[in-house]
């Protein structure tokens, strides 16, 4: 698994895989599917984004990566992970958060800051746990899942 920034090219697989994440309605706020045209122009705006490819260079997961906030807190770091729903549990995800951690630090970043990591998102919240990550707190029904229950989040960060 190699990670690289993403090309044009790739840009039918990455929404593929973004709007997948999207329709499970579980991990991502946005409840919009991207089209092509809008795929293209919100990859394009982020500070970075990142493309997880396999040997035959298929893309298998993504990151964007891009300021948590305006002004005088925009050394703050955001960042969202997608990984294809076929290929989950290869460690496909360690390699984009490994890859943005060093991402965020060469755009000058200082910290990287996730606001809403779902409770039940046990492999996520168990992954950024064991690369150092920091969870701030929970903030109770914080995020509406798809079928309208409401789950706790986690915001998350680690200083870069």
């Amino acid at each position: 698994m190699r990670v690289r920034e993403y090309m044009s090219e790739d840009i039918n697989d990455m929404m593929k895989i973004w709007n997948e994440v999207v329709e499970e309605g579980n991990a991502f706020p946005q409840e919009e599917v991207l089209s092509l045209k809008t795929a293209e122009e919100f990859f394009a705006v982020q500070n970075y984004t990142g493309v997880a490819v396999d040997e035959n260079g298929v893309v298998k997961g993504l990151y964007i990566l891009h300021p948590n906030n305006v002004g005088r807190c925009s050394h703050i770091a955001n960042a969202s992970y997608a990984v294809d729903k076929h290929t989950r549990g290869k460690h496909i995800g360690k390699h984009l958060v490994l890859d943005c951690l060093q991402k965020a630090k060469e755009k000058g970043f200082l910290i990287l800051q996730f606001n809403a990591v779902v409770e039940s998102n046990v492999q996520a919240r168990r992954l950024y746990e064991h690369i150092g990550f920091q969870q701030l707190g929970t903030i109770p029904k914080g995020f509406r899942k798809k079928n309208g229950v409401y789950e706790n989040i986690c915001p998350y960060f680690i200083v870069l």
